[in-house]
């Protein structure tokens, strides 16, 4: 089993995908109220409602299982794309809450302090990713290209997730914006 986790086999991105398809399967279950678990339901709700485990907490595992099965270790669109969600999405919503008194002028629902944390924590985590990877020999990269990359990937999801939007959730749009920006900049 151990073999599997750190194989290069096809299998691995599928036996990585199991723990986020089990919390896929957690959330639809209590967001359908097939099963209660109140713990689960106020730790990733913000109104603690059952159905609301099937929006922001359901796109996030599924983007994890997405970007798992797609992109495993061979691309770095899926690692930049995990951290802008993880990273920079995740961080700019503790920040924004904790020290964000000076809104964005387009849009009073979001702070400057949680769009700089956005960029910030995006882009850090994203370098560390590729690093990682880099150093493991899952990928090559030239770093000065990378970083510049990263940093444009970052300021589009920044701007994707400052925008006003009531369509699209942020942990949605802020991994496709990160994708498909990737994609265009690093060609794979």
């Amino acid at each position: 089993m151990a073999d599997l986790q750190i194989s290069t086999s096809a299998g691995a991105r599928y036996f990585a995908s199991l723990v986020p398809s089990l919390n896929c399967l957690r959330l639809v279950l209590n967001g359908l109220s097939f099963t209660t678990d109140e713990g689960l339901t106020k730790s990733v709700s913000r109104l603690g409602k059952p159905e609301e485990l099937l929006k922001g907490p359901l796109y996030y595992v599924l983007v994890l299982i997405l970007c798992a099965i797609l992109f495993w270790r061979e691309s770095p669109i899926g690692m930049i794309s995990l951290a802008m969600m993880c990273g920079g999405d995740g961080i700019a919503d503790i920040m924004g809450r904790r020290f964000g008194s000076v809104k964005i002028p387009y849009n009073p629902e979001k702070s400057l302090a949680g769009s700089i944390s956005m960029f910030l924590f995006g882009f850090l985590v994203s370098i560390g990713m590729l690093y990682y990877f880099v150093a493991l020999g899952y990928i090559q990269l030239e770093w000065v290209p990378t970083v510049e990359r990263v940093a444009l990937v970052a300021f589009v999801a920044t701007l994707v997730e400052s925008l006003p939007n009531r369509i699209v959730d942020d942990n949605i749009s802020v991994p496709l914006a990160s994708m498909v920006t990737s994609f265009l900049v690093f060609g794979y």
